[in-house]
C-alpha cells in the first residue's frame, strides 16, 4: 500500500536539550493542532550512525491519505505556521523538507 507524507530532516541542534525542549512543547502540539488532514505523525530521533555523527538530529514524518491532502494541508495558514516554526527552531541550520511517496510492506 503507498501512501504520501511530509518528511522533514532536522540537522544536529547547538543544544539537543534546548531544542528537544521546543520540540516536544511546542511545535509537536502546534503539528497536531494545524496539520490538517494528516492521518500518521512519526518523530524520529537519530542516536548514531556507522559513518559517525548522524548528519540529521530528528526526522518527522506527516502522512496523508493523498497528494491533494498534503497540498491542501501545505497551503493552509496553519501548514505555512507549522512549517515556518519548523525552520524558526531549527538551531543548527535549516531542515531539509522533503514529499515522499512509501511502500510499506507488513510481515
Amino acid at each position: 500500500m503507498k501512501s504520501v507524507k511530509l518528511m522533514v530532516a532536522y540537522p544536529q541542534p547547538k543544544d539537543a536539550a534546548a531544542f528537544e525542549k521546543v520540540y516536544q512543547q511546542e511545535h509537536v502540539p502546534m503539528a497536531i493542532a494545524n496539520l490538517h488532514g494528516k492521518t500518521k505523525m512519526v518523530a524520529t530521533k537519530i542516536l548514531q550512525s556507522p559513518q559517525g555523527e548522524p548528519q540529521y538530529y530528528r526526522i518527522a514524518e506527516v502522512h496523508f491519505p493523498s497528494m491533494e491532502a498534503l497540498q491542501r494541508c501545505a497551503e493552509s495558514a496553519g501548514g505555512k505556521e507549522t512549517l515556518a516554526n519548523a525552520a524558526k527552531i531549527s538551531s543548527g541550520g535549516p531542515p531539509v523538507i522533503m514529499i515522499a511517496e512509501e511502500d510499506t510492506f507488513t510481515f
